[in-house]
This record gives C-alpha cells, structure tokens and sequence, in this order.
C-alpha cells in the first residue's frame, strides 16, 4: 500500500519538482498537420467550386511549413497566400481584423514590415494557444479566401492533431523491481526524460555527495539510516559533471529516517548517509 501510495507521490513531485528547470511548454504545429490544413482548404475549395486558391501554412513564427497552389490560381496568390499566413501567425489576430482597421483610418499600420492587411489569414489555434497560421489568395473572392482558412485551421484546431504523442506508460512487474532493490541500481535511466528512478541499496555508510543539477526524491522502503543534509562538504572534489563527493558533512541537521519516509533533497544540497542499519532500500527519483 506505501508503495502505491509513494508511486502517485512520486509522480507529484517530479511534476513539481522538475518544473523549475524547464520551459513552459505549448503546442506546435509539425508537417503533418500543416498538410492536413491544406487539404482540409483545399477540399473546402473544391466544395464553392473555387476557381483557384493558394494556400500557405507557417509556424507560430512565420516560417513557412507547406505551401499549395490550387490550379487556377493567378502566380501572385503564392507570395500572398505566405504574406496572409504570416501576418496572422505572427499578430495572432486574422488578416481581416488589419485590413477592417485600415479602412477605418488607421492607415499608419501599413508602414509595418513583413506584413499583409489582406483578409483571408487566419492564425491556428491548439488548446488556446497559437501554433501557426494559414493564408489562401485567389479564390472566388476575399471573403471565401477566409472561409478556406478558416476551412483549413478548423482542422487542426478540432483536435484531430497533435505534434506529438502522448508518453507510453512503463511499468515495473514487482519481480523487476525487487531484483534491483537485491544488489541496487538505475531502474529507469534519464534518456529522453526530466528524470531517472533509482532502487538504491546500502549496507554501510556512503560518501557524502552534491548534486548540482538533480533534485532527489527518497522514499524509504525498508531499513533505517541516519541521514545528515546541509552543512558544508568535508573535502569535497568533482568527480563527474555536476557531482561532488566528499568525506563527510560538517554540520548540517541530523535525522534518523526509515521505513514509509519521503525526503526531498533540492539540488546542491550537501547529503550523507552518515550510518546505516542494514539492509537498507529506498527509491531515489532524480528530477531535472
């Protein structure tokens, strides 16, 4: 039951533990869903019986992502279908919105750089966040380019991609686990993630250590130590990138911890198991 219950522990603590070091995160828009917007315009065209239509997809900014010219299209719709699609990507409001405000006297916006006041571009839009933009010239008019856009950001925008999948679940049958917690060892290494599990294992006591860059999270399994954190590293030297090892801890507070514990160790932190009384095990999530 502990063991459950520190798994669901565990996983709050990397979330806000790990958060620290890491950028906020938001969507993006990748090949595949610029294709999809392309074709969901262009089906869209094909359903007004367009006579033509340019269609450009950039990134949230401005780069262009994919680009399609429908037959029929005249050759100056491509550099204006890009010019739509950026405006919108990179203002995050729809060409129509730029244009209406010309027209109404704000004309002092079209001195403006990389920037087309031209309706039919629209921005896309992921979880409320804007990941890209399309833009259509060429069509029947400048209120269906629009309703091509809008067409083509509709697609993404439903749901129906995402830039990348969802993380697989792992899972540890108990056999797995108690075979690393016998001799103690990584569990689940850091490649391609924020964080590594380790099954640790002391029989007597260990150096004392600073990580730099890794927060621990120690749950006792079993046995008992006494723990000392903080204070100053005794003869401290590197011995890998962002580890330090030393003798031993000069001052510092002192807890004697065991079984169901959880201690939380922010990086450089000085900790050292000082005495063990043995076997003692205990999960180590590392989090960056």
């Amino acid at each position: 039951m502990k063991t459950k219950l520190f798994c669901a522990l565990v996983m709050m603590l990397v979330a806000a533990d790990a958060s620290f070091a890491q950028l906020p995160t938001k969507p993006s828009l990748n090949l595949d869903g610029a294709r999809k917007v392309i074709a969901a315009a262009a089906a869209k065209a094909r359903q007004l019986n367009a006579p033509g239509g340019a269609i450009a997809v950039v990134d949230d900014g401005g780069s262009l992502l994919a680009f399609e010219r429908l037959d029929g299209t005249i050759p100056a719709g491509a550099s204006i279908s890009i010019g739509k699609a950026r405006t919108a990507a990179m203002f995050k409001r729809p060409t129509k919105f730029f244009e209406d405000s010309i027209k109404n006297g704000r004309t002092a916006m079209v001195a403006l750089t990389d920037f087309t006041p031209l309706q039919g571009g629209v921005p896309i839009i992921v979880d409320g966040q804007v990941v890209g933009g399309v833009g259509v010239s060429g069509a029947a008019s400048a209120p269906q380019d629009e309703e091509l856009a809008m067409a083509g950001a509709a697609a993404i925008a439903s749901g129906e991609m995402r830039s990348a999948p969802a993380s697989p679940v792992i899972y540890f049958p108990k056999d797995q686990v108690a075979a690393a917690f016998a001799k103690g060892g990584v569990l689940l290494d850091g490649t391609g993630r924020n964080y590594t599990i380790i099954a640790g294992r002391r029989e007597k006591p260990g150096v004392a250590e600073v990580h730099t860059l890794d927060t621990d999270i120690i749950y006792v399994q079993d046995g008992s130590a006494t723990f000392v954190t903080g204070g100053t590293l005794v003869d401290g030297k590197t011995t890998e990138p962002n580890e330090i090892r030393g003798a031993s801890i000069q001052g510092g507070d002192t807890r004697d911890v065991s079984k169901g514990d959880v201690i939380v160790l922010p990086n450089n932190t000085p900790h050292w198991f000082k005495s063990v009384r043995a076997p003692f095990t205990y999960y180590v999530v590392k989090a960056r």
